[in-house]
């Protein structure tokens, strides 16, 4: 298979220079691709593993060692000295998102440790990527401990595996490059400042660069191998030049200089830790060495500077990603630039703008150096990209460009967000227009939370079977070992005393006199462990007139950003549907992405009758629809009303009859009063009666973080609702939980 060429990526300077810098030094930590779907985010990264030198290999090795330094701790070893080697190409390893964890760190062969004691290990994906490149596509859809499991390994440079108390250990040294659409939901910060470097990828809104994109991808299309020929010069350059770069990293100097620049920025941007310091640090080496310099100059600090920090600006789910240049030239400027002999911005080599590789050339060449016959557009290989906000790209039918160097909107510190007060009890800082500094989502403004307003912990009832998180108990492959059964195909996890209760009764029959057990596989058991699961989380707001009604909507706004960060903490997906006029709307479909919740709450309009009908029934179906998609997460559906139902004829009656549709999906269900005042028409105690769910006042769901209600129990007609005034609202401890 004919891989499209990494010169022929039109433009996306940042990403192009992020990979190459990691593929001169592997030490950076690997590469978060962040960007919206169809911008050539995957096909730039399998054309980059063509790139690489081949690597040698001992013969026969499954863990890829190298023949010059041999890794002592090999599972394949020891290999002694002089043994055969062989020559491969520099391999590229995909992880699927629903990888297990035995396939990425590998397996042992149970039966042959339990019943002859020898340690068959089965390599998986990390040893594969060994010397190599371990490619994650859609990596903020993967499992948080994989995630981890993955950046321990790039970190250490290898992987342990213990398991049923046998221990295996071999190298993982690897170029890790992720890739991810941000409306798909986002990665903790914590794993995010594992990523060395991360780049914002986006399309070009220029026709030109747009229709040179279209372009190469059908002469890729139609002639695959002859248009990897025409590129083929191109890319042999950009090998040399890392193979160049490799070989000069050693030698490139830090000067103090260099290091009190360093140092300055990381302060300037407030980032935590030490990481940001040391993977800026070997950036700008590694930035030099691609230059062909013996030392890191100011220009090298800013490049790696751009990469390495916007991604450790981000200090909760609703702050976005980004670099103010004005405060990094600014810190530059303090800690001063002592030598004045370092090359100009660009490096002698004329790159791209942060002395990338520009265009269609390699390493900052211009349309010029592009082969003949080539069907270039009037862009060539050197159009418009980078700081303009014009990159494009090449590689997949609807691959687009990116505006690569475009700096972020500054974002306002977490502490001058929080500045304005609740406006209604639980009130939400209202959203405001771009000039005031408000983090954005996609160039629209985003609410966020009312600093210290905390939700209560919500849980659907029972035990579920679904997804890791942190939300509802559920049986899952982390937790508490509550029992054993037999397994479906190969066990998680072997539970070793129920599996020696189950093969003792047939040693006899088996033929064992002495020796190790004889086990059948028959006899294995896995452990049943509970633990938490995440769930769907689906916000059912009411828009209509009377809830815009003194500031109302302000306080429904905070009380649930307050309950899309508690989401966002225990790994749930959320959706939101809105109501109001005459029908209702999906504002946002079952995602991970908090952000673009809350994006859509900050633009939620209010006015008009109460369709309460139309916005049950819009729930039931979304509900329905989500059930086919991800049968395994179970719902939990947050109502947030007054109760009212004014739309259509006979809307109470019409209501009711909703209600009973979406109480018979089985989704636990809670209603957030909104009424306010001193007079109450208990409108919401009824539609909770008729869900047969919860109902709890507006000002008691996002106050206190300390305690949690247990929802959907059903109430029982005739009896104070839980919360209400008078009764004692049914509530448990976190820890109970």
């Amino acid at each position: 298979m004919t891989t499209f060429p990494f010169s022929a990526v039109l433009g996306m300077d940042d990403m192009r220079l992020a990979l190459l810098l990691n593929a001169v030094s592997p030490a950076i930590g690997g590469v978060l691709v962040r960007g919206e779907k169809g911008t050539a985010k995957s096909t730039a990264v399998r054309a980059l593993a063509a790139l690489l030198p081949p690597v040698d290999q001992v013969a026969g090795c499954r863990f890829h060692c190298d023949p010059a330094a041999p890794d002592p701790g090999c599972p394949d070893g020891p290999h002694p000295a002089g043994v055969v080697a062989e020559r491969r190409p520099a391999r590229l390893v995909e992880l699927p998102v629903g990888a297990a964890e035995d396939r990425v760190v590998g397996s042992l062969d149970l039966e042959k440790a339990l019943g002859a004691g020898v340690r068959a290990f089965e390599p998986g994906l990390l040893a594969a990527a060994h010397r190599g490149v371990l490619y994650v596509d859609e990596v903020n859809l993967l499992h948080d401990h994989l995630v981890d499991l993955l950046l321990d390994a790039a970190a250490m440079g290898r992987s342990h595996v213990e398991r049923e108390g046998v221990s295996v250990s071999h190298a993982a040294r690897f170029l890790l490059v992720g890739t991810m659409n941000p409306e798909e939901g986002e990665l903790r910060p914590q794993l995010l400042d594992r990523f060395g470097l991360t780049v914002e990828v986006a399309a070009s809104r220029e026709p030109a660069i747009r229709a040179e994109v279209v372009r190469r991808r059908l002469a890729a299309d139609a002639d695959p191998a002859g248009f990897a020929a025409r590129w083929a010069g191109p890319d042999a350059e950009i090998a040399d030049r890392v193979a160049g770069a490799r070989r000069r990293l050693g030698a490139v100097r830090l000067p103090d200089a260099a290091l009190r620049q360093i140092a300055e920025v990381c302060a300037a941007f407030d980032v935590d830790g030490m990481r940001a310091d040391i993977v800026t640090a070997r950036t700008a080496i590694a930035h030099a060495a691609w230059h062909g310099r013996d030392r890191v100059g100011v220009e090298d600090v800013r490049a790696a500077a751009r990469l390495a920090l916007p991604h450790r600006r981000r200090r909760d789910p609703f702050d976005t990603p980004g670099l103010d240049e004005k405060l990094l030239d600014e810190a530059l400027e303090r800690a001063g630039d002592d030598d004045p002999d370092d090359d100009p911005p660009g490096g002698p080599d004329g790159g791209g703008p942060d002395g990338g590789p520009s265009g269609g050339g390699p390493g900052g060449g211009s349309g010029d150096e592009h082969p003949p016959g080539d069907a270039n557009g009037p862009t060539g290989g050197g159009g418009p990209a980078g700081r303009d906000g014009h990159g494009a790209t090449g590689g997949e039918a609807e691959a687009r460009a990116d505006g690569g160097d475009e700096p972020s909107a500054p974002q306002r510190d977490s502490d001058a967000r929080a500045g304005s007060g609740p406006a209604d009890g639980a009130g939400a800082a209202e959203p405001t227009d771009a000039s005031d500094g408000e983090p954005r989502s996609g160039g629209q403004p985003v609410a966020v939370p009312v600093r210290g307003l905390k939700a209560r912990l919500l849980t659907a009832p029972g035990v579920g079977d679904g997804v890791p998180g942190r939300r509802s108990r559920a049986r899952t492959g982390h937790g508490r070992t509550t029992g054993a059964r037999p397994p479906a195909g190969r066990p998680d996890a072997l539970h070793l005393p129920a599996t020696l209760r189950a093969a003792a009764p047939h040693q006899v029959d088996r033929g064992r006199r002495t020796g190790p057990l004889r086990l059948h596989p028959t006899d294995l058991r896995e452990a049943v462990r509970e633990g938490r699961e995440g769930n769907l989380v689906l916000f059912l707001v009411d828009a209509s007139g009377s809830m815009g009604a003194r500031q109302r909507m302000s306080a429904v706004k905070g009380a649930v950003l307050a309950l899309l960060t508690d989401a966002y903490q225990r790994r749930d997906k959320v959706a939101v549907v809105a109501f109001r006029g005459t029908g209702a709307q999906t504002l946002l479909p079952a995602t991970s992405s908090v952000l673009a919740a809350s994006a859509r709450l900050a633009d939620l309009p209010t006015g008009g009758r109460t369709p309460l009908a139309e916005g049950l029934l819009a729930a039931a179906e979304l509900l329905r629809v989500e059930r086919l998609r991800d049968p395994r997460r179970r719902p939990l559906v947050l109502v947030l009303t007054d109760g009212r139902a004014t739309s259509g004829a006979r809307p109470l009656d019409r209501a009711a009859r909703a209600a009973a549709v979406l109480a018979a999906t089985g989704a636990p269900c809670v209603v957030v009063d909104c009424e306010s005042g001193p007079v109450r028409l208990g409108l919401a105690h009824r539609l909770a009666t008729q869900l047969g769910g919860d109902h709890h006042p507006l000002d008691r769901v996002a106050t206190d973080p300390l305690v949690g209600l247990t929802t959907a129990r059903p109430a029982v007609p005739g009896t104070p609702a839980p919360g209400h005034a008078g009764s004692s609202p049914t509530v448990r401890s976190r820890s109970a939980a």
